[in-house]
């Protein structure tokens, strides 16, 4: 990994956590203790079960999530994009890293220190406030996505992998603006590479999406959404 000069004051994410709450004249000295570095493409950066070292923001990029499961497969729990916060679920629990973590492109990454990050939660209190509400939230949409998950079957969860992804990255010149793997979809819907594969050749045939190499379209949104209604999308 390479270091980086990234200034948060230059910052464009504004749904970044930090980013947010750059206006308090509290957070103004914790800036220069900020590190950051790119992460190529591939690269993990959080090993699952290693010991915490602080929270990382992402500056530019794409990153995967993973936890490991069953027999030892890993299974992609997020995938983030710009602004978004990793290794949060670890912090001051477990102390160490309750997810994995990998580049899907080259990424920018900002990285605050346990003893940095503990610092801004005893002294800056809508920062820690606007955490704890964070903190909820997450494990919401977790739960609310365990009891989905749990009720459909292999076709539906491949349909709410794909627009969840469309809805994260968006879609570019007819395509999802991210390139996963078969396997990778797999992974995130709790299912085989076989049968994802399968899955979106039936799409594809119904008409409600379209393929280039690894690259995904959503043609009909509205019909993909109304198959998986029942389990409430959001």
């Amino acid at each position: 990994m390479k270091e980086a000069l990234v200034h948060c004051d230059s910052c464009f994410n504004e749904n970044c956590f930090i980013k947010k709450h750059l206006h308090l004249e509290q957070m103004k000295r914790f800036m220069d203790r900020k590190n950051s570095f790119i992460c190529k493409k591939a690269h993990q950066f959080i090993i699952e079960g290693a010991p915490m070292q602080g929270l990382y923001f992402i500056k530019r990029g794409k990153v995967k999530t993973v936890k490991t499961g069953i027999n030892g497969r890993e299974q992609i729990v997020r995938l983030t994009k710009d602004g978004d916060t990793l290794g949060f679920r670890g912090f001051g629990t477990s102390k160490r890293y309750l997810i994995g973590a990998y580049a899907l492109v080259d990424t920018i990454l900002c990285n605050f220190s346990n003893e940095v990050m503990l610092e801004i939660l005893h002294t800056v209190p809508e920062f820690t406030f606007d955490l704890m509400l964070f903190y909820a939230e997450e494990l919401n949409k977790s739960e609310n996505n365990i009891r989905k998950i749990a009720h459909m079957n292999v076709r539906e969860r491949v349909i709410d992998t794909l627009l969840y992804i469309h809805r994260k990255f968006g879609q570019t010149d007819g395509t999802i603006d991210l390139e996963l793997s078969r396997k990778e979809i797999a992974d995130f819907a709790g299912t085989t590479e076989e049968q994802v594969t399968r899955m979106i050749s039936s799409l594809k045939k119904d008409q409600l999406i379209e393929t280039l190499g690894k690259r995904i379209g959503l043609l009909n949104i509205t019909k993909l959404k109304a198959e998986i209604m029942d389990h409430k999308y959001i």
